[in-house]
């Protein structure tokens, strides 16, 4: 079963978020009664990313076309599959992309 989950944006201001050394480009945080994941996504648009759930995983598709430039062609794909916490309940899963560029997924746990 595979059902693609919506990406929601906002149009706020761009900014620098310093990240702490060792945070990488991902941070999950699972609590008792739902999860969040942040995922770097600052090169794509809302229409360049696809969240599906599929059975117990998260699977992330950010792509966009050959862009040209004066120094030549650049073109980005990225996939990354994520198993969902235990107990997640999927149709409660929501995306968005926020003014910074970072693709937050979150998802509640069945009660």
């Amino acid at each position: 079963m595979s059902a693609t989950v919506p990406v929601d944006h906002d149009e706020g201001t761009k900014w620098d978020w310093p990240f702490q050394k060792g945070d990488g480009v991902v941070k999950v945080l699972e609590y008792e009664d739902h999860f969040e994941v942040g995922l770097e996504a600052f090169n794509f648009e809302p229409k360049e990313i696809d969240v599906k759930n599929v059975g117990d995983f998260l699977e992330i598709h950010m792509a966009h076309t050959t862009k040209d430039d004066k120094f030549g062609s650049i073109t980005r794909s990225i996939t990354r599959c994520y198993r969902l916490p235990k107990g997640t309940d999927p149709s409660t899963i929501k995306s968005k992309l926020d003014g910074s560029g970072i693709l937050h997924i979150t998802g509640n746990k069945k009660k």
